[in-house]
């Protein structure tokens, strides 16, 4: 038989139309015993040759997908037939779930978490491992998309998943354990995502549906379009078929609360009336505000040594986002045995983030501050203070940015005999992440008195202004800054892949793959900091401001802001005490910008945002595919090793040179998968292999990256190994009834290679680096030797474990009376531990560590570097997935509860050790009712508890690094079937 039939069918009413790619399901299946796994072809949903049937199987080739349990039964299919550990969801199951795109979908499964960026899905996890060690095709095409979140691009590996919108996707497969015909990569999972197979559909001609809806954002009170069709034909010998579909949605949304940029330490003017820098060591005298030497006291060194808030805020962060998504598919199949298939994805994803803040800038500037008030808590924090001379600041940020994606991709399967078939694939990619713009306009009073800043309820502190900040006369504009960027990732694939069946249960798979991956980031800056009566026009050049004249007392550091060049900002609910200020003014940024000229300007190369990484990947596998019996149990295995060959080249400028570094390596990859089947309804799993993942790309490019706001320096290294590790997976599953599941799984990973990062202090001339890559407009431009820098290499290290477990059960209630039984529950929990060594800097221990001489200045610092145990970057120890749905022949409610245990996501600076987010828990609705097979309405909602985003700074101390929420988003409308 060919493998071309037995497609996987949809027929009658669609619940989502956009998703109603249903109606035209393409290859769902990765890793069957007999099919390509994943590659996004179309097979038969059917057990391997020799494995039993069971009644849920319905020994029938076709599944008819008519609602939501079918899709259940349809994915769980998918699961059941591979031998490697797979999950997957299908488009009637995406359809019924309140999701924005693909990242919410995939959360559903059990292991995988999500990080949330404005609101919505961005980021995956799987089994503990981050997003970088995930995997991503597209119709069988490996690629990258990439985004922004915050301030900043992914310029990394990881997949930006709200780039696309779900409705683009039929089904999405996940692989947990790896195979020899599985691309490489990936030590926690490669995602399969698949668009629309018009072969696949049960009726010829013209199909069509339709989706009109809107979302409803809650907190930004605003409303948006959300639209999406799909188009397809197909001949009545089923020969040829073509298929296009549409998604395009809009919606503007709100992030308001608090923020500090983390916190420090540092020594102050005075503390609580004690003077704290003198004009000599034996001097009675106090020094004020600038220069001077230290005197250790009680008072003073226990501010010192306290940590408090870099940048204690609030603010209101606006978010416009489109997303355009363009599918497109051809097929010609003229006999049983030879198949062509060409698909197209285009997405575009545009987002303006505006930023305004009122603030108070104690990083860098502490010298000048006068601290009243001081109180302090158990985890060394000063939580409280009255501040006077401070520098209160109001800043207005803006970054438009776009995320292209294109694909193209073509397939051709052959069966050359019965026994004999082989796919050809290749295809190519592009992602580009541009950002034209990304402008700050900084408004400054710098000797403001009586600030008050109460962080004993941490989460919702009380920031009070003593001075007005709704006058614009009480400020100077003092600083400008655009940083424009791009960031371009290309993949070029070409795959050969081949299949024998050499005997009844016997089957060898061979192929050779070549992947071309090229990441390039290029970064410019017009920062300038405005100079004391320099007139309007010394922004267009190159001059700088003394520290003398930017922190003496009768100073004008700037231009005299007027009504013309600010606006008022009212912030709004978020999450602040009485007590709060709540207006404040910042700059109206078209005429700031025009005022400054600061777009006239032309700008400058940043050094360390300008790299690039190729990377050529050469290799071939051999995979041996068998079932059969042992001791009278049937069974099914895939063994076999993959051989890859890595070419990379990397550039970046160092000491503004272009330098570029390559080197080669090489990989052999076995793996086993088993599969058991001790009855009709058990499958007892296991699969050991060896797994790679590529280092991270901006630690594979010669140069480095300087912050002249937290006086750090981090070195790339071309050299990196790649995480190389040992993984173990076993696998308990019970197919107890239709639509039923109950597993459980565990897993180990050995990681022997781990790139870790190497801190140590010292000034920066030790670094040889020139002084022009310092960024214009940081503390540092002025101040180079102001404080130690912390300098951070990355190296390879020893290595990491982790272990875990997976629970999952879904069943529909039929065994409750009447319409109770319409009622099912889907759950799973993840349970997952690490350890891994990583260098950190830890807190100042002494105020005052004594000069040369007697006479000499004593110095703060440095920061204390030791060696600490934890867990993986990006690890969730906990998470927690659950619904509970009705569904009858009209109406279908669901409801989600997506729960995410505390995590490390990375090194923090500033003598923290580490940062991450806190607990999230995440609700999510829909309820459906369908008039007619052709009408459907609906109406959703997600993160219907406006879960905060609660993220940290500190391991140990948890210090509010930021706290903000983002709404509840409705989405409501009418799918059609045409």
């Amino acid at each position: 038989m060919s493998r071309f039939s037995g497609n996987v069918r949809a027929r009658g009413g669609v619940s989502m139309g956009t998703l109603a790619l249903a109606l035209l399901l393409p290859a769902l299946v990765p890793g069957t015993a007999y099919a390509q796994a994943g590659e996004g072809q179309t097979v038969a949903l059917q057990p391997p040759a020799g494995s039993p049937a069971t009644a849920s199987d319905e020994t029938s080739q076709d599944i008819v997908v008519t609602g939501f349990r079918q899709s259940l039964q349809a994915a769980l299919n998918v699961k059941k037939n591979s031998v490697a550990a797979v999950d997957s969801i299908v488009a009637e199951d995406i359809a019924k779930f309140p999701d924005q795109n693909l990242a919410e979908s995939l959360q559903r499964i059990p292991g995988i978490s999500i990080q949330r960026d404005g609101g919505e899905g961005r980021a995956i996890t799987v089994r503990g491992l981050g997003a970088q060690f995930t995997r991503v095709r597209v119709n069988g095409l490996e690629t990258v998309a990439t985004s922004t979140d915050g301030a900043s691009a992914n310029r990394d590996r990881a997949f930006d998943f709200n780039v696309f919108a779900s409705e683009l996707f039929s089904s999405l497969v996940v692989h947990k354990t790896a195979e020899a015909s599985l691309d490489e990569g990936s030590l926690g999972a490669v995602v399969d995502l698949n668009t629309g197979n018009p072969l696949g559909g049960k009726k010829a001609g013209f199909t069509g549906a339709l989706s009109v809806q809107g979302s409803y954002n809650d907190l930004a009170k605003t409303l948006g379009p959300r639209v999406a069709g799909l188009l397809s034909w197909r001949n009545d010998a089923g020969t040829f078929g073509a298929s296009v579909s549409a998604a395009y949605s809009k919606l503007d949304t709100l992030e308001l609360g608090n923020n500090t940029t983390r916190w420090a330490q540092a020594r102050f003017d005075s503390v609580n009336g004690t003077p704290c820098f003198y004009s000599s060591n034996t001097s009675a005298t106090p020094v004020a505000n600038a220069g001077g030497l230290y005197r250790s006291s009680a008072a003073c060194d226990q501010a010192a040594l306290a940590f408090h808030p870099r940048i204690p805020r609030y603010g209101v962060i606006t978010r416009n986002r489109e997303r355009l998504g363009i599918t497109g598919s051809v097929q010609f199949a003229p006999t049983e045995s030879t198949k062509v298939s060409i698909d197209g994805l285009y997405s575009r994803f545009k987002e303006t983030r505006d930023e305004q803040w009122a603030e108070v800038l104690l990083r860098s500037n502490e010298r000048s501050i006068d601290v009243a008030n001081a109180t302090y808590d158990k985890n060394n924090n000063l939580v409280s203070a009255t501040l006077n001379d401070a520098w209160v600041r109001t800043e207005h940020y803006q970054r438009k940015s776009s995320t292209e994606f294109y694909q193209l991709g073509g397939t051709w399967d052959q069966d050359v005999t019965d026994k004999l078939r082989f796919t050809l694939l290749g295809g190519f990619s592009k992602s580009n992440a541009s950002i034209p713009q990304e402008t700050t306009i900084v408004f400054d009073d710098r000797d403001a008195q009586g600030y008050k800043y109460d962080y004993t309820n941490s989460r919702s502190p009380v920031l009070s202004f003593g001075t007005s900040v709704t006058d614009p006369a009480n400020f100077q504009l003092a600083e400008i800054r655009d940083r424009p960027s791009s960031t371009i990732n290309k993949f070029r694939t070409a795959q050969l892949r081949a299949e024998w069946d050499v005997a009844e249960g016997f089957q060898i798979k061979a192929g050779g793959v070549y992947r071309r991956f090229s990441f390039d980031t290029a970064g410019f800056t017009r920062d300038t900091v405005v100079c004391p009566a320099a007139g309007k026009d010394a922004v267009l050049g190159t001059i700088t401001c003394s520290p003398t004249s930017a922190f003496g007392a009768n100073a004008v550091y700037g231009f005299p802001v007027t009504a013309a060049l600010s606006q008022t900002v009212n912030l709004g609910s978020a999450g602040q005490p009485a007590g709060t200020t709540s207006s404040y003014v910042v700059a109206n940024l078209p005429a700031a910008a025009a005022y400054t000229n600061l777009y006239g300007r032309t700008p400058a190369i940043d050094a360390s945002n300008t790299r690039g990484v190729v990377e050529k990947v050469t290799g071939a596998y051999l995979e041996f595919d068998a079932t059969g019996e042992v001791a009278g149990l049937r069974y099914a295995l895939n063994v076999g090793t993959r051989y890859v060959r890595t070419d990379q080249s990397s550039y970046g400028i160092n000491s503004g040179v272009n330098v570029t570094v390559k080197r080669d390596y090489d990989d052999w990859l076995p793996s086993l998968n088993f599969a058991l089947y001790p009855t009709d309804k058990v499958i007892v799993r296991a699969a050991v292999a060896k797994v790679i993942t590529r280092p991270t790309l901006g630690n594979l490019t010669p140069g480095g990256t300087i912050d002249g706001f937290n006086y750090r320096i981090t070195f790339g290294n071309p050299n990196l190994d790649p995480f190389r590790a040992t993984a173990y997976d076993l696998a308990l599953e019970w197919y107890f009834a239709p639509q039923s599941i109950a597993s459980v799984a565990v897993f180990k990973k050995d990681i022997q290679s781990f790139p870790v990062s190497q801190p140590s202090s010292g000034s920066y001339a030790s670094t040889g680096l020139p002084l022009s890559l310092i960024p214009p407009g940081s503390p540092a431009a002025g101040a180079p030797e102001g404080q130690l820098w912390t300098i951070t290499g990355n190296v390879n290290g020893a290595g990491a474990s982790l272990k875990g477990i997976e629970l999952s059960v879904q069943a529909p209630f039929k065994f409750l009376p009447g319409f109770l039984s319409n009622f099912g529950g889907i759950a799973n929990a993840t349970f997952v531990d690490s350890t891994a060594n990583y260098t950190v800097s830890g807190p100042v221990v002494n105020a005052c560590v004594p000069g040369a001489t007697p006479a000499a200045a004593c110095s703060f610092g440095p920061l204390v570097t030791s060696t600490r145990n934890g867990t993986l970057f990006g690890l969730s120890k906990k998470a927690f997935n659950g619904t509970l749905y009705y569904e009858d022949s009209k109406f279908s409610a669901r409801g989600s509860i997506s729960y995410r245990g505390p995590y490390v996501d990375a090194n923090s600076a500033t003598g923290n050790i580490f940062e991450g987010y806190n607990a999230t828990t995440n609700i999510d609705a829909s309820v459906r009712y369908r008039f007619t097979k052709w009408l459907e309405l609906s109406v959703e909602g997600t993160n219907l508890t406006d879960t905060y985003r609660d993220r940290y700074t500190d391991l140990d101390a948890n210090r509010n690094y930021e706290n903000n929420h983002f709404g509840r988003t409705i989405i409501f409308g009418a799918r059609m079937k045409l």
